[in-house]
């Protein structure tokens, strides 16, 4: 909530009299050492000895797991609109569900048990944030993982360097975003055309042809000039991802193909720092980011009990 919001119902529910302003410091203070200990389990968990080899005599404790990352947007005042990196950790539940197109009940994968971290600023920290998070939910112990995001190349290259064992997966919302975009520029914004052609390859796109419609995409580029760059990056996000499109496999497999929980997640984040004429300072922003992760995590309990047991700065 806002911290106006957090006033009001201090005083109503709890009869404690504190102003925003009040609220506002003792989260920066709070949201200061839930940092601090943020910081621990990263850098605990990105000098373990047995990170890159797990011992074959483990017990595999959780049979599939999964990591998501995505980008948000949100203000930050002097500076504008800035990406704030997203990633979820969860478990994977095979489960009966209703297929919204056969209208049959299927086995399909859920992610379940949702954990989230968030940072501004680069790849880098946040890879090794979201590894953090992934081993401290026992990540290693776990039979098959399973990695989704939208084809940004630098979610692919954390996911080589902390992830490098896991499936890969665009997932099924952005491939199908940029087959709609295709669809648009090579039959017309919102024609019938357009409508026939994007369910056709839409077939093809989750039995795993990506290559052909890059190569469809590609030989179209050749006769439109007109719109020829910009089929050809469209071309070109399916040909470079299309080890990462094998949607009908991974569904049959039990994996989610849509990346709805971290989706959900940043939708959260958005709710807390991209409000109507939200600006925040980038410390500020920092130090409320790991309190709403908790919150988003089930967690807060806990940080907060470890966080009172801080020694003094």
């Amino acid at each position: 909530m806002e911290f106006e919001q957090a006033e009001e119902i201090l005083e109503n529910v709890g009869q404690i009299v504190i102003s925003d302003s009040s609220v506002w410091r003792r989260t920066e203070e709070w949201g200061e050492r839930f940092r601090a200990l943020e910081a621990a389990e990263r850098e605990a968990a990105n000098v373990l000895p047995g990170k890159v080899e797990t011992s074959l005599q483990e017990v595999k404790a959780v049979e599939q797991m999964g990591a998501a990352m995505d980008g948000s947007m949100i203000h930050i005042r002097e500076e504008g609109w800035k990406e704030l990196k997203v990633g979820c950790v969860f478990e994977v539940e095979v489960r009966p569900t209703l297929d919204s197109k056969t209208g049959e009940m299927v086995e399909l994968g859920h992610a379940v048990n949702n954990s989230y971290v968030a940072h501004l600023g680069g790849p880098e920290v946040f890879g090794q944030m979201l590894w953090a998070e992934a081993h401290r939910r026992s990540w290693e112990q776990a039979v098959e993982t399973e990695v989704l995001g939208d084809g940004a190349a630098w979610i692919w290259n954390l996911t080589g360097e902390h992830f490098y064992d896991s499936h890969q997966l665009v997932d099924w919302y952005h491939g199908t975003e940029h087959l709609g975009a295709a669809a648009r520029l090579l039959k017309g914004e919102g024609t019938l055309a357009a409508k026939r052609w994007f369910n056709a390859q839409e077939t093809v796109l989750y039995q795993g042809h990506a290559a052909r419609i890059a190569q469809e995409l590609e030989t179209a580029a050749g006769q439109r000039p007109e719109v020829a760059e910009v089929l050809m990056k469209e071309a070109g996000y399916f040909r470079n991802n299309q080890r990462r499109m094998n949607y009908m496999e991974m569904r049959e497999e039990g994996w989610p193909i849509g990346s709805g929980m971290v989706e959900s997640g940043g939708k959260q984040f958005r709710a807390r720092f991209a409000g109507p004429g939200m600006r925040w300072s980038r410390a500020g922003a920092k130090r409320l980011l790991p309190v709403r992760a908790a919150i988003m995590s089930r967690r807060f309990d806990e940080f907060w009990q470890k966080a009172h047991n801080l020694p003094p700065n």
